[in-house]
């Protein structure tokens, strides 16, 4: 695996600040704690095997949901199970501190597709990390997409842009689809070059937008985000994907900011100069892609809008969920990506 630096994911939950107001400091991604990986060979201490490891997500976290597209892709489903937190954070511990975090369901149905804990019991996603490291998980970072190895009752990694490396190159041999190869050898410079401006402007872009806290920062950020987006359409302009003509990463990476685009960020995140939809490549492009039903499944737009306005608290003081465009933006629309 080539060396990244950490992303830090952050889903809404992650501190105080960022549901109970809004911070008064440039955003800055803490790192992700859990770093450890997966070999298929075992070398790492963490071998690959099947119904060993456990994914907790959530349906509103690009961050998460990228985990579960390549999961998706590779044809892990039989290999690693999954579960799906509640969309609304809840009090972790009420008697303890101000905590708000992600829950899992008490009951099946209590939430559309989000379901208790079958591997720990667990009522939060507070609980995994301290169970895992009692010491850092008082940092306060609960955060989701969480990697759980049920073998040694400890999380493995929560890092997104490793996870998804992990399932690409570490489970083949019980993989589905163990050819598919969405970071190949000889792509992998272009495809690091590429995530790391997609990062830096669009992915994290909309939440430096979203948190500054000045006229002169908000106008700094929300120009990158889309000269960013601007890249990124012209890049479609010339191949069906961002890195030539095949699937990788870089394009799950993208795609799940692009999707809660329009729904979340322009309006909440005050992302709203132009929409996904007013970009020619970039809406067949994501269409596209969301077509693709293992790619498409990851999408659920009652938890992106329940999640992102509902927890933002800061941004949204009183939750109230806007009309929004699902019920007249079809994404199942025929798309012109199959021209290249």
């Amino acid at each position: 695996m080539a060396e990244e630096r950490s992303e830090g994911d952050k889903d809404a939950g992650d501190t105080a600040a960022l549901f109970g107001k809004v911070p008064s400091y440039k955003f800055k991604r803490p790192n992700a704690v859990f770093r450890n990986f997966i070999t298929q060979d075992g070398s790492s201490g963490y071998p690959a095997e099947a119904n060993r490891y456990h994914l907790y997500i959530s349906y509103g976290c690009p961050w998460a949901c990228r985990c579960l597209a390549v999961r998706n892709i590779k044809g892990l489903q039989d290999v690693i199970g999954v579960t799906v937190v509640k969309p609304v954070f809840e009090r972790t511990r009420p008697d303890l501190d101000e905590h708000m975090g992600w829950a899992f369901a008490t009951f099946e149905n209590e939430e559309p597709r989000a379901s208790p804990d079958p591997i720990n019991n667990a009522k939060f996603i507070r609980d995994l990390y301290e169970i895992s490291d009692l010491e850092n998980s008082k940092k306060g970072r609960y955060s989701v997409p969480v990697l759980w190895d049920i073998k040694s009752n400890t999380i493995v990694n929560n890092e997104s842009s490793e996870i998804i490396r992990i399932f690409n190159s570490e489970f083949n041999h019980l993989a589905r689809n163990p050819d598919l190869n969405l970071y190949p050898v000889e792509l992998q410079a272009s495809i690091d070059e590429v995530n790391s401006w997609v990062y830096d402007d669009i992915n994290n872009g909309v939440y430096k937008v979203a948190f500054s806290t000045t006229q002169e920062d908000y106008d700094r950020t929300v120009n990158a985000l889309y000269a960013g987006l601007d890249r990124a359409e012209s890049l479609l302009e010339e191949h069906r994907y961002l890195v030539g003509d095949i699937l990788t990463e870089a394009d799950i990476r993208l795609f799940m900011t692009l999707i809660r685009f329009d729904e979340a960020y322009a309006v909440n995140f005050k992302c709203n100069k132009r929409l996904i939809r007013e970009y020619p490549n970039l809406f067949n492009y994501t269409k596209d892609l969301f077509q693709d039903s293992r790619v498409g499944e990851t999408v659920d737009f009652y938890h992106i809008c329940k999640c992102y306005f509902s927890n933002f608290v800061g941004l949204n003081p009183y939750k109230i969920i806007p009309i929004g465009s699902t019920s007249w933006v079809d994404w199942s629309t025929p798309h012109n990506r199959d021209r290249f």
